[in-house]
């Protein structure tokens, strides 16, 4: 798609010089794309599109997370269709988290190497091809062929799941970029709730096969329309960049020639980034336990409560509703105060004394307990994952966000298989209760790791620095922030 021309447009937001008095002494460094510099510090502009291109992002992340649980929350119901056991219906959603880890890195490479549409697009594409296998999948011999179909869902979810902070980085304003990835992030959380409620009630728990597979079928003949729909308007409307940067980070970050970039050696140098190398174990952790509890919760509700499928559908939703309850309060804090450490530290302490409660209480025989606890479980683990993303993007800026998340993300998932493994099996042999302490063990862990995070917000140092120096310190406009580059690089 084009680029938005320079004149206003009912679809766009003022231009603005962060210095300097008008367009006069503007010079063209590039192509007509590029900004343009006025005594050092570069010309930047807010499109209004920038919405839709994060509610476009959150809608299709919606779409495919809420595939990942749409087995396990009625594991009991698939077991007796496809006629396999518990395990294996895990894996359903385990290949979300084992796809993940091979591929993330060159899909942040494509990612680096052809930017945002060409990503969308693969993303949304092999959703809608996996939600189509499943449709051809309801019969009680084709369990290969829903593995597969949710096998090529797992691999669109590489695609998406470190989207938010880059769309949010190179489309929003530094005042709005927490709270963009926080709806980036929402639209993931959404799919995950739906996933949880939804399925339930499509596909009530019948004894006769036929019966159950037409309800089976309708729930996957929807899933694949509305893929479909999203692939259609992902084609049309998604567009890789604004015209002009939205901040001086951005105008500096465009300015750094390709030739000075490499992705190996970017990641090379996250591995070094200490503070980072501290973040992506904690946020492995916390989420890492999230992913468990989410795909062995009916296992829990059902020893407790038998017959509750429905209730355990409702029970997941109020996790993932309070949890973007949680991730949206937590983004507009961000924004607001800049207190990425202290809010970090606050929310994973938090998620921990909720797994501790919701731990003692869910064997009570009071499921409105429950559905209190795990609320406020989720208002904490799930409103953490913005967090972790915005905290890596400050301590690792100006490399790539698509990068820095997409380590987290892996270290999600190999933490989500070990932990939903080693989990399930503690339920199956000694009950819920040791299966959700070996959970809090390591939520403890995370939090005291957290507290010795360094908080070096390098992000926020290139803005202001941008806008602070004048032209006899900053002659050529955004060194500063490149001075920060040349200190990640060593």
């Amino acid at each position: 798609m084009k680029d938005e021309s320079d004149e206003k447009k009912p679809g766009e937001e003022p231009a603005k010089l962060e210095s300097g008095e008008g367009p006069e002494g503007l010079q063209r460094l590039a192509g007509p794309s590029e900004p343009a510099s006025v005594d050092g510090v570069w010309e930047t502009r807010l499109y209004k599109r920038r919405w839709v291109m994060v509610l476009l992002f959150s809608s299709y992340s919606l779409c495919n997370s809420y595939q990942w649980i749409q087995y396990g929350i009625i594991n009991n119901i698939f077991m007796k269709f496809y006629q396999v056991d518990a395990f294996t219906i895990d894996w359903m959603s385990m290949i979300y988290m084992l796809t993940y880890i091979p591929f993330i890195f060159p899909v942040t490479w494509l990612l680096d190497k052809k930017g945002l549409r060409v990503v969308a697009l693969a993303a949304t594409a092999l959703n809608c091809a996996g939600t189509w296998f499943k449709v051809g999948s309801v019969q009680r011999h084709l369990f290969a062929v829903t593995f597969l179909g949710q096998f090529c869902c797992s691999l669109a979810q590489v695609f998406i799941l470190g989207m938010p902070s880059r769309i949010a980085s190179v489309w929003f304003g530094s005042n709005e970029v927490s709270t963009a990835c926080s709806i980036g992030v929402f639209g993931n959380q959404l799919g995950i709730a739906i996933g949880f409620l939804v399925p339930p009630i499509l596909v009530p728990n019948v004894d006769d096969m036929d019966e159950l597979a037409h309800h089976i079928s309708i729930m996957f003949y929807i899933t694949a329309g509305v893929a479909t729909f999203l692939f259609i308007l992902v084609v049309l409307v998604f567009q890789e960049r604004p015209k002009l940067p939205p901040t001086q980070a951005q105008a500096t970050a465009r300015r750094i020639p390709p030739e000075q970039y490499s992705y190996t050696a970017s990641v090379l140098r996250l591995l070094r980034n200490r503070p980072f190398i501290l973040l992506i174990v904690t946020y492995g952790l916390n989420v890492g336990s999230f992913y468990a509890v989410g795909t062995l919760l009916n296992r829990m509700i059902i020893e407790h409560y038998p017959g509750e499928e429905v209730n355990a559908g409702r029970i997941g939703l109020t996790i993932v509703i309070a949890g973007m309850v949680g991730s949206l309060i937590c983004g507009v804090w961000l924004d607001r105060t800049k207190t990425y450490k202290q809010t970090t530290l606050a929310v994973y302490f938090m998620s921990l004394v909720g797994m501790v409660v919701y731990a003692a209480t869910l064997g009570l025989g009071h499921l409105w307990v429950v559905f209190i606890t795990a609320g406020v479980l989720g208002f904490f683990m799930t409103g953490y994952l913005p967090l972790g993303f915005e905290y890596a993007v400050e301590l690792t800026y100006p490399e790539s966000e698509g990068t820095s998340s997409g380590l987290l993300n892996c270290s999600a998932q190999v933490f989500g298989i070990i932990f939903t493994i080693c989990q399930g099996k503690l339920i199956d042999n000694f009950g819920t209760l040791p299966g959700n302490i070996f959970l809090c063990v390591f939520l403890l862990v995370g939090t005291v790791m957290t507290g010795f995070i360094k908080s070096d917000l390098r992000r926020q140092k290139a803005n202001v620095s941008a806008k602070a120096e004048g032209p006899s310190e900053c002659p050529k406009g955004g060194l500063s922030a490149r001075a920060v580059f040349q200190e990640a690089k060593f």
